[in-house]
């Protein structure tokens, strides 16, 4: 495992994809996996994983709050990470835990640097203020055709339960996924890109193999 950051000692794995990807069921398959082996994990999500942060969580996935502005939307998920970091992340990996994020601050940079064309860097530079230096360890991308995941999303929920961000157009779907690709390109060492269109179970494998090889010096049983 590598030397830790900023004096943690824990793992921070995160997880991203579009719509419908599976990301949140690998999350917890991790978990689960993890916690078999008796090591100290937990799981989180964005936007939320605080009450303030689920409260932010309402707000933007509202299909009432249909007609955001794309900038009042980013600052919305960065204030609901600042605080994720501050209260959940941070002390958790300071205290040696491993923890699981379903999305973090590439999130960010697909959905509204990419999505909603606000600039990858300029999303990028305004995301380094409100994680403060935390960064994940290990990130696996869930990739998949949007309009696959979308498909996925309509027999699970039905259209009418789609929530503000899943109703977006194909195009700004197209447009997350593009932007999660580039970023995975230029980070190769922290992503793992997967193919979502595998069973569960073969991706589920693949990541429990690669997260292994990093949990290896973390004491069990605790």
């Amino acid at each position: 495992m590598k030397e830790a950051a900023r004096g943690r000692s824990g793992l921070f794995v995160t997880f991203e994809g579009g719509e419908g990807s599976g990301k949140s069921t690998q999350a917890r398959s991790l978990e689960k996996h993890l916690k078999t082996q008796g090591l100290p994990v937990s799981l989180t999500r964005e936007p939320g994983g605080t009450p303030l942060g689920e409260e932010v969580r309402r707000i933007l996935l509202d299909r009432g709050n249909a007609g955001m502005t794309p900038e009042a939307e980013l600052f919305l998920y960065l204030a609901s990470r600042a605080e994720h970091v501050t209260r959940v992340i941070e002390p958790r990996l300071i205290r040696g835990e491993i923890v699981i994020s379903d999305r973090f601050g590439d999130a960010s940079v697909a959905y509204q640097g990419g999505g909603r064309r606000l600039g990858i860097e300029f999303v990028r530079a305004l995301n380094a203020k409100a994680v403060r230096g935390v960064k994940p360890d290990i990130t696996f991308l869930l990739d998949l055709d949007p309009r696959e995941g979308l498909r996925r999303l309509a027999r699970k929920v039905g259209e009418g339960g789609c929530d503000r961000i899943e109703s977006e157009a194909l195009t700004f779907h197209e447009r997350v996924r593009e932007a999660y690709l580039g970023a995975a390109e230029s980070e190769p060492d922290r992503f793992v890109v997967l193919d979502a269109q595998q069973s569960e179970g073969e991706i589920a494998s693949l990541i429990a193999g690669r997260v292994d090889e990093l949990t290896r010096d973390i004491p069990r049983g605790r």
